[in-house]
C-alpha cells in the first residue's frame, strides 16, 4: 500500500472512532453497572453484605449428617441457620436492610410484617442500631414466637397482632408506614434484604472443601432462594438447585406456572414460616431467572414426620419451614445417590405446644393413625367383640367418643385407631368387614375429618 493511501485510511479510522467514541463510552458505563443498579441482587453487594453482618450474625456450621448419608447413600451436610442468633438466617436480610438506611430514614422508624422469624431479626437490628421499629404479627403466630420478638427488640419495639395470616399483618403494616411516614422492611421482597440471605449462600461455597451436586432449600416468599440461586449461579453453575414448598401453599410455583405473581385464595398455614399467600414481585423474578428445576410441594405431614426424626435422631429442634428441606430428600433420593447434597436448615423457632399436632400429622401421613365413625350394635357385648375380634394385638384405640342414640338400633362412635405398621390397615378393614361392622372412614374426608378431630 502506497504511503498517501495509508494515511487517507487513517483518517477515515480517526473519524469512524470519533464518531462512535461517545456511544462506546455509554455502552462501557452501562455494562460497568450492577445488577443492583437495575434493581437485581449483586454478587458484589452479598460480599459487601457479608462485611456488615460481622460480630452480628452467626456464621453457621455446615455438618455432615452421618444418618441421613446412610439412609439415602449420598453425602447429606445441614447448613445449620438453626444456630443463628434468633435462631433463623432472618437476622442477615433485615440487618442487612436497616444498616444500609441512612440515620434519618431510621429516626423516622422502621415497620416490618412478619410470621415470626424476620421479626425477630427485625427487633435484633433495632436494639443493636437503637432504632424504633413497630412489628405486626398475625394472630396465630406461635406464642413462643411472640416472646423471642420482645426479648430481642426490648423498648426498641412494639408488636401489634392482627389478622390470621402473613398476608393481613402486611397489609396493615403497610397502612401503618403510609400514615405514620415510617420506613417498611419487606421480608423477602427488598433487595438489601435478598442480599443479606445471600450470604448464606457465601458461607456454604466458603466452608465446602468439596463439589457441591445439590442445594436444597425452602422458597417461601423467595427471599432465601433469590439470594442463595445468585451466590451459586455465579460461584458453583453446575450445583443443581432445589427449591421446596408447603404443598398446602405452593406460592411460587403457582407463580411459575401461570408465569406471573398471583395471590392464593387459601393456604396452609401450618409451615408459618413458609407460608404466604402472595411471593415477592423482585423475588420471582430473580427466582424465575435462576432456578431451572420444578419446585417441589412437600406435604405438611412430611415435614411433621421429619421434625420428629430430625429431634429424636439429631437433637435438632427445627421449625416446620426448617425441616423442608430435609423432609425433601425422600422425593430425590434416587438421583441423589452418591452425590453431595447440602441442605439449609432455615430455623429452629418451634413452639413446644405444637408437638401434639406434629405429631398427630405425622402419624397421618404415615399412614399409622386412622378414623372412623362406628355404628355399634346396642346390645351388650358389641364392643367387647369390636375389641377382641376386630382389633388385632398391635392396633391401639387412641381416641372414642360414643354417642347413644336411643330410639335407634346403632349408636355411632367417633373411633381412632393407631397402627403399628402402616401395612396393618388393609387387614383391619377387612376384618370390620368380615364382622360386619357398619363404618365410614373419614381420613380421606377433609371437611368432616377437620370438623370432628
Amino acid at each position: 500500500m502506497k504511503h498517501r493511501d495509508k494515511i487517507s485510511v487513517l483518517f477515515v479510522y480517526l473519524s469512524v472512532l470519533q464518531k462512535y467514541t461517545p456511544k462506546l463510552h455509554t455502552m462501557i458505563s452501562t455494562n460497568n453497572k450492577t445488577k443492583s443498579d437495575f434493581g437485581l441482587p449483586d454478587l458484589d453487594n452479598i460480599y459487601l453484605a457479608a462485611e456488615r453482618l460481622q460480630g452480628v450474625a452467626v456464621h453457621t456450621p455446615l455438618m455432615y449428617n452421618l444418618n441421613l448419608s446412610e439412609r439415602y447413600e449420598a453425602n447429606i451436610y445441614l447448613k445449620r441457620e438453626d444456630l443463628q442468633v434468633v435462631r433463623s438466617y432472618k437476622i442477615r436480610g433485615a440487618y442487612n436492610k436497616m444498616i444500609s438506611l441512612s440515620e434519618e430514614q431510621r429516626e423516622k422508624g422502621v415497620v416490618c410484617a412478619s410470621a415470626g422469624n424476620h421479626a425477630q431479626g427485625l427487633a435484633y437490628a433495632c436494639r443493636k442500631l437503637e432504632a424504633l421499629g413497630t412489628i405486626f404479627m398475625p394472630t396465630t403466630t406461635p406464642p413462643q414466637k411472640i416472646k423471642q420478638v420482645g426479648m430481642f427488640g426490648k423498648e426498641f419495639v412494639t408488636i401489634e397482632l392482627i389478622g390470621d395470616t402473613y398476608d393481613d399483618a402486611f397489609y396493615a403494616a403497610k397502612k401503618y408506614c403510609e400514615e405514620q411516614n415510617a420506613i417498611f422492611v419487606h421480608p423477602f421482597d427488598d433487595l438489601q434484604v435478598i442480599e443479606g440471605q445471600g450470604t448464606v449462600g457465601l458461607e456454604i461455597f466458603k466452608d465446602a472443601n468439596f463439589k457441591i451436586d445439590v442445594l436444597v432449600f425452602a422458597i417461601g416468599g423467595g427471599g432465601l432462594a433469590s439470594g442463595v440461586s445468585t451466590v451459586f449461579k455465579q460461584l458453583s453453575p453446575k450445583t443443581k438447585l432445589i427449591a421446596v414448598e408447603p404443598l398446602g401453599s405452593p406460592t411460587m410455583k403457582t407463580a411459575f406456572e401461570k408465569n406471573e405473581v398471583v395471590t392464593l385464595d387459601q393456604i396452609d398455614k401450618f409451615v408459618d414460616g413458609a407460608a404466604v399467600k402472595r411471593a415477592g414481585d423482585l423475588t420471582f423474578q430473580v427466582c424465575k431467572a435462576n432456578l431451572n428445576h420444578e419446585i417441589l410441594l412437600i406435604p405438611e405431614g412430611k415435614v411433621c414426620s421429619t421434625i420428629l426424626q430430625l429431634y429424636n435422631e439429631e437433637a435438632i429442634v427445627a421449625e416446620p419451614a426448617g425441616a423442608l428441606s430435609v423432609a425433601a430428600l425422600d422425593f430425590i433420593k434416587n438421583e441423589i445417590k452418591g452425590k453431595n447434597v447440602v441442605c439449609i436448615v432455615g430455623g429452629g423457632n418451634n413452639d413446644i405446644t405444637r408437638t401434639e399436632e406434629i405429631k398427630e400429622r405425622s402419624l397421618l401421613y404415615e399412614g399409622l393413625k386412622h378414623y372412623f365413625i362406628v355404628r355399634f350394635p346396642q346390645r351388650a357385648g358389641a364392643f367387647k367383640e369390636f375389641l377382641n375380634d376386630v382389633l388385632s394385638p398391635t392396633d391401639n384405640i387412641v381416641y372414642f367418643e360414643y354417642s347413644k342414640k336411643t330410639a335407634r338400633e346403632r349408636g355411632p362412635a367417633l373411633v381412632g385407631i393407631e397402627l403399628k405398621q402402616p401395612s396393618d390397615f388393609k387387614p383391619l378393614i377387612e376384618r370390620m368387614k368380615a364382622y360386619n361392622i357398619q363404618f365410614e372412614y373419614i381420613n380421606d374426608k377433609p371437611q368432616l375429618f377437620e370438623f370432628l378431630i
